[in-house]
């Protein structure tokens, strides 16, 4: 099947999907979605990205921002959502608090409706602090939709979730796309066996949100989910009851276990990632509401000490030869923390990392088209539709002077 062909194939699903409740939404938490939403974001990044690899533009924007906010580092969600923009006409501006007047006391409600006056989506990375990330981003949901109520804003921008203290969706649907790929189609992960491991790292307070996002995604796909971690670093309990709930429904199963051997052995997938104990993200929180920089340097070195006891919690080739066949496909956020190479002990075995590097940047290249389709689905109503013009127009993204 020719790329042409491929893509008459994705619109042709997608026009079966029911993605209504998308348009002029935002994307919090992918288990807020319903499975043909998330199906939709799928296909129509394959179809952004088929566009694209066959010299098509995809500016569905002939003007207008996308606000990219980041209270955390970032490297990929940082660029992805940038090139997601940019893939669709929108340019970016980045809002520095430290140079707004956010610094100055201004609210969340004034700043939100003062960087929206032409803005068509809003990205917005805030993982650090439990029960803080996520409520930030509704209330700046709620403020644009009030705005737009109001009569302040022209236009309503919608919100795309670049990390928050609970999910990581676009991380996670990136990560999914990659797995479809790699296993030839959504329908061949149903039965298959994922790990989502703790792994050891030498640094302090890794957000909880991937390994959360992965375990209350994966189970919605029938596959077999594990999440092993040391005793005392459980994730959110709201989370676990999710991925049950979930993994019910979709007929796979889950299950948490304090054996990373247990969780390697038989795995067809392997994500081993450090993370903190949520309870000490919670203590965290706390100290930091309190303005205690003190209390906060003092956990610091308490969960370093803490890590330091689970240093075998590594992606060994050991590790690796449990897994199905010893071939199974290792996943990583990244940075990943490589013994070795980016630190003395870390997550994973140089020679391991190495064997997977392709297949890791492959991972992270969905990303962007991911982004792109969400903001897509949230600013047209008939995203078929969109798709087809789109290739219809084949006005060339790079000129091609040589066409006939």
């Amino acid at each position: 099947m020719d790329k042409k062909q491929q893509f008459q194939e994705l619109v042709k699903e997608i026009k079966g999907l029911k993605t209504d409740k998308m348009y002029l939404n935002d994307f919090f938490l992918t288990w807020e979605k319903s499975d043909d939403e998330l199906k939709a974001v799928w296909d129509v990044a394959d179809a952004l990205r088929n566009l694209r690899e066959r010299n098509i533009s995809t500016k569905v924007f002939d003007s207008g921002l996308g606000i990219s906010l980041f209270r955390d580092n970032s490297t990929r969600t940082r660029f992805s959502f940038a090139s997601a923009c940019n893939l669709l006409g929108l340019e970016v501006q980045d809002l520095d608090e430290g140079k707004s007047q956010v610094a100055h006391g201004e609210t969340v409600r004034e700043t939100a409706n003062m960087i929206s006056f032409m803005a068509d989506v809003i990205g917005i990375r805030d993982d650090m602090y439990i029960g803080k990330g996520n409520a930030y981003m509704h209330e700046v949901a709620e403020a644009v939709e009030a705005g737009k109520n109001d009569g302040v804003l022209e236009q309503r921008p919608t919100l795309v979730n670049l990390q928050c203290d609970i999910d990581h969706p676009t991380q996670c649907m990136a990560d999914a796309l990659h797995v479809i790929h790699e296993l030839g189609g959504i329908e061949n992960l149903k039965g298959k066996k994922l790990a989502m491991t703790w792994a050891y790292s030498p640094s302090y307070g890794k957000p909880l949100s991937v390994p959360q996002g992965v375990i209350g995604l994966f189970t919605r796909l029938g596959m077999e989910v594990v999440l092993a971690h040391p005793e005392g670093y459980d994730v959110m309990k709201d989370v676990v009851d999710v991925a049950e709930k979930n993994a019910k429904e979709s007929g796979g199963s889950f299950k948490v276990t304090n054996d990373m051997k247990e969780a390697f052995q038989g795995a067809d997938i392997v994500y081993p990632k450090s993370w903190a104990p949520f309870a000490a993200m919670e203590k965290r929180t706390n100290l930091y509401g309190e303005g205690d920089t003190e209390g906060i340097k003092a956990l610091e070195k308490e969960l370093l000490a803490q890590n330091a006891q689970h240093k075998d919690w590594a992606c060994t080739e050991e590790m690796m030869k449990l897994t199905k066949d010893g071939k199974a496909l290792y996943m990583h956020c990244l940075p990943a923390d490589i013994t070795g190479v980016s630190c003395k002990e870390g997550e994973v075995d140089a020679t391991v990392f190495d064997r997977y590097r392709d297949p890791l940047y492959k991972e992270a290249s969905y990303k962007p088209y991911v982004i792109a389709a969400m903001i897509l689905l949230e600013k047209f109503k008939d995203p078929a539709k969109v798709l087809e013009e789109l290739e219809k127009r084949e006005q060339d993204r790079i000129m091609d002077i040589d066409k006939k």
